[in-house]
């Protein structure tokens, strides 16, 4: 199969990625808060890929949600700049932000356009007048607990299907088993799915089947192709490689070599 050349740049590597454990009063609704300063000797664009979650996002001094992906996101960051998220637990975003997740596939939306003027000012005035970085992430992470006591708890249908296919199902029909689990209609948990995720079942399955693939690549020393592909849950090296192309937008070789640098 032909590779492609290395001319993409993962963002988590180029320059300093960080995620840090939520504080307890928000644990129920976000994964992780992270921060991302770019390297000062890079100015252009860094590729996103599919995870399956979605992020609020400071950037430029707005707050942006970044919706779920089906293939790879490419935001322009300016060298040396500083971006603040918090990702929310699989199926708390519509819990937050009152609307299914399918109407924001591939997309980055300023809060603005979610959220009341009202609501959206007490998190995004305080972040504004910050001084510092810390100061910043401190003003995101007040405004978001004052916020919450309001916000139901997300979906735990959704909480499951995003652990059990994180997880693998370990089967050539894993949708019908999650069927069977969560004892739903395949018309219901394609409803619940586009509302959490953006998408159907299936395409969760695929990126978070793609994600598995990526933790285990990171290990040292890393496996080979073949090796990874079985262990991830592809068919074959094969499948693995055009999973990775569609997703990613480059061949698996060059993804390997994206990771270790």
């Amino acid at each position: 199969m032909k590779d492609y050349p290395d001319t993409n740049q993962l963002a988590d590597g180029a320059g300093f990625y960080r995620e840090v454990a939520p504080p307890i009063a928000l644990r129920d609704h976000f994964r992780c808060v992270w921060i991302h300063r770019a390297a000062t000797t890079s100015d252009g664009p860094v590729d996103v890929v599919p995870d399956g979650c979605i992020d609020l996002v400071w950037r430029d001094g707005r707050l942006l949600v970044a919706g779920p992906d089906i293939t790879v996101a490419r935001p322009v960051l300016a060298a040396g700049s500083i971006v603040l998220g918090a990702r929310f637990r699989a199926g708390a975003a519509a819990r937050w932000l009152g609307l299914p997740m399918s109407e924001l596939v591939g997309r980055s939306v300023d809060l603005a356009d979610i959220w009341s003027v009202r609501r959206l000012g007490e998190i995004v005035e305080p972040m504004a007048d910050a001084v510092s970085t810390g100061q910043t992430a401190r003003a995101l992470l007040a405004g978001l607990r004052a916020l919450s006591p309001s916000v139901a708890a997300p979906d735990p249908v959704a909480e499951r299907m995003f652990a059990w296919l994180g997880e693998g199902l370990g089967t050539a029909e894993p949708i019908a088993v999650l069927r069977e689990r969560l004892d739903i209609s395949e018309r219901t948990l394609l409803r619940r799915s586009r509302e959490h995720f953006g998408y159907g079942p299936k395409m969760l399955d695929r990126i978070l089947r793609f994600q598995r693939f990526q933790a285990m690549a990171r290990r040292s020393p890393p496996a080979s192709l073949a090796a990874l592909a079985v262990e991830a849950g592809f068919a074959d090296q094969a499948h693995l490689s055009r999973e990775v192309q569609s997703l990613c937008g480059m061949s698996a070789g060059a993804f390997l070599r994206q990771l270790s640098r």
